[in-house]
């Protein structure tokens, strides 16, 4: 990567909300989850065992089994996602170590363990959204789910519900307590729901296909203010049995305003439909991350 202005801004960015990740994140934790005696998933969540058992705080215990983690990961998501990863773990680390004794009894009082699971999942959800976005991971089960992603389509937080669903069931064991369990279930989802989200959103895409006599004046415009791409269909209109053209257009959801105000400037009166579309590829949009069956040999030879 070239070293300038831009590049050094980019890294400077990443690098800060990486900061500020692992900090939402260690104060949703210790706030409000930690102070209910609910384990979650992930080395925190294995962190938390050890912390009611020995009393070895938790920071001490993700941190020792970060470093473990690491060492399988350095081959497979590259030396500088280790870097980013190794400084992610060790923020969070020292994040919750500051905070844990700054929160002994939480935030919210009154014995209310459903509101302080729901606010604290939902910041740890918010944080690690904010950790991954920026090309960082707060280690443990996140160093699993980044393995994955790279090498398929298995969404970040699909993969930590998998893994971390066996920590939390297995946390029975020591607790003996279903109420937990469920809480650290319902921490689960709303952190996996968090982070998909908001990775996510910039990914969004929708398709547009447009009706109009206008429909020249149309995709030149999209193609030269939307800077998408447009493709023109041959279509008949069974009801007048008269042809019709129809533009076919896919752009990103927080794009389709700017669609919308030029196919009404040229032509209030076209016909449109706008639907959501799941997963697109190729250029302008994601990377298809899918492994390829090897060929044979016999096929190589043809």
């Amino acid at each position: 990567m070239k070293v300038n202005r831009r590049n050094i801004w980019l890294s400077t960015r990443d690098y800060v909300m990486i900061i500020l990740g692992t900090m939402l994140y260690s104060f949703g934790f210790t706030a409000f989850i930690l102070p209910e005696k609910v384990v979650i998933g992930g080395v925190t969540g294995i962190g938390t065992l050890v912390y009611f058992v020995s009393g070895i705080p938790v920071g001490l215990t993700q941190y020792v089994l970060n470093l473990i983690l690491l060492a399988f990961a350095y081959r497979v998501v590259g030396k500088q996602f280790v870097f980013k990863t190794l400084f992610g773990a060790t923020l969070m680390s020292l994040w919750i170590g500051i905070m844990q004794p700054l929160f002994p009894d939480g935030i919210i009082e009154a014995q209310q363990p459903f509101m302080n699971i729901t606010v604290g999942g939902l910041l740890c959800g918010l944080g690690l959204g904010f950790v991954f976005i920026h090309n960082g991971s707060t280690g443990g089960t996140d160093i699993v789910a980044a393995m994955v992603s790279k090498k398929t389509n298995v969404s970040i937080g699909r993969t930590m519900i998998y893994v971390d669903f066996c920590i939390i069931s297995s946390s029975y064991l020591i607790t003996h307590n279903i109420d937990t369990i469920v809480y650290g279930l319902l921490v689960l989802l709303l952190v996996s729901f968090m982070t998909d989200y908001l990775i996510n959103t910039n990914r969004q895409a929708v398709q547009f296909i447009i009706f109009s006599h206008h429909w020249e004046a149309i995709a030149t415009a999209i193609n030269n203010e939307a800077h998408r791409g447009c493709t023109v269909l041959d279509g008949l209109g069974w009801y007048t049995k008269q042809e019709v053209k129809l533009i076919l257009v896919v752009c990103r959801k927080i794009e389709s305003v700017n669609v919308y105000r030029i196919i009404k400037s040229i032509d209030p009166k076209a016909f449109i439909t706008q639907g959501n579309v799941n997963g697109v590829y190729g250029q302008g949009f994601d990377e298809l991350k899918l492994k390829m069956r090897p060929k044979h040999k016999e096929e190589t030879d043809e």
